[in-house]
């Protein structure tokens, strides 16, 4: 089998949360002269980044044509061993994850088998999943919530649909409803500590003592504020807080994990083995959350799960794209034993971001069932490639 072409789709139907970046996921599909094709997600659907990862992966997508598609090996190291690919960075490994994902689906396709068999089999009968970022609300229409009852409600929402879990970023929001409103590094006012511990209460309050409350301030925070944010919850029992600081800074990480007691995470914005190896030798984090659209791909993300083990450090892979990252994700949780939970993103919700794709996986009572579908079990709609912006390299 070899790879004949590949088609470059920017999704344009897709929305965000809330006003601001767009949703724009970027899927490659890889097409073959037996007829079978794969589709993979660049892990960059949002933060104005979509002109970077379409160009990545049409200048990656020259190299690979004529190579051998079930050698996901040799492809992923073709592209790594290139120039800019061994320094990396997200639009460089996100279109190596992409491609590499997709050559996971049509191995998965070509050998009548799901992917997570090809990775060792399921581990996982079913993945407990979170609903994540309630601070969009929660349901198929999403805003900023301000007040403290706001976040209460949005928890008994999620509630309500079976979840034992949530994440909410209670930080990123002013009292005015502006993301990144106002300066949350340094030293945090007493003020923004109140409001951040009323709205966490509230939350407490509504999900009930068994409610797991992880909470993320999207590495907007320092050492020190994030350590200040940490006491002001710590009474309301927080599953884990994730990035807590931007992840450049081992040292830093460490810090906060050994100062806040609690188990930190992170991952999104952390790439290929080589990236994650100074954080486990640090004991930095607790648990990982890679993002298979990239991190590398489901080559690399199932090495650093591996790696990960080693360390005793948990998983729960980033989610935040269109329909084939959830599958995606999906397939590598179901065959890892430190899997720890499953994010499933407010955006996943919305109408615009479901239709993306021809199937709708959604977890019921809190739980996911993993596709049973040969390869990836998830494909881009019709809708979404004829309205996309496409480009095919041959």
């Amino acid at each position: 089998m070899k790879i004949t072409s590949v088609d470059i789709f920017l999704v344009t139907i897709g929305r965000p949360s809330v006003k601001g970046s767009p949703w724009n996921p970027v899927v490659v599909r890889i097409n073959t002269d037996e007829g079978i094709s794969g589709y993979g997600e660049v892990g960059l659907a949002y933060g104005d980044t979509k002109e970077g990862p379409f160009g990545m992966v049409k200048d990656f997508a020259k190299l690979i044509i004529g190579m051998d598609p079930m050698n996901n090996e040799g492809v992923w190291n073709r592209l790594h061993n290139t120039f800019w690919g061994l320094g990396g960075g997200p639009v460089i490994y996100g279109a190596m994850s992409a491609i590499d994902i997709a050559l996971w689906d049509i191995k998965g396709k070509a050998l009548n088998v799901p992917v997570y068999q090809l990775l060792g089999g399921k581990v996982n009968q079913k993945l407990r999943a979170y609903a994540s970022q309630i601070q969009f609300d929660w349901g198929p229409e999403a805003k900023a919530l301000v007040h403290p009852e706001e976040y209460g409600e949005a928890c008994s929402k999620a509630k309500e649909d079976g979840y034992n879990c949530i994440k909410v970023d209670p930080l990123c929001f002013n009292m005015a409803g502006k993301y990144k409103g106002w300066s949350v590094t340094g030293i945090l006012q007493q003020d923004q500590l109140r409001i951040v511990r009323n709205r966490v209460k509230a939350i407490r309050e509504a999900g009930g003592p068994d409610m797991d409350i992880i909470i993320e301030v999207h590495s907007l925070t320092d050492v020190n504020s994030a350590v200040q944010l940490a006491e002001a919850i710590r009474e309301f029992g927080i599953f884990y807080f994730e990035e807590p600081t931007m992840p450049m800074n081992v040292s830093n990480m460490q810090q906060i994990a050994r100062r806040t007691n609690l188990p930190i995470a992170s991952g999104e914005r952390i790439y290929t083995r080589w990236g994650y190896r100074p954080f486990f030798e640090a004991a930095a984090l607790q648990i990982i959350q890679p993002d298979l659209g990239n991190c590398g791909g489901l080559t690399e993300g199932k090495k650093i799960c591996d790696m990960a083990r080693i360390y005793d450090v948990g998983v729960q892979a980033h989610v935040c794209g269109g329909p084939q990252a959830t599958a995606a994700a999906l397939h590598l949780e179901a065959a890892i034993d430190n899997f720890v939970i499953h994010e499933h993103h407010q955006a996943a919700l919305l109408p615009e971001n479901i239709m993306t794709g021809i199937y709708d996986y959604q977890p019921v009572n809190g739980y996911f069932e993993i596709p049973d579908l040969p390869g990836l079990g998830q494909e881009l709609s019709e809708r979404a490639m004829a309205t996309a912006v496409k480009v095919t390299v041959k």
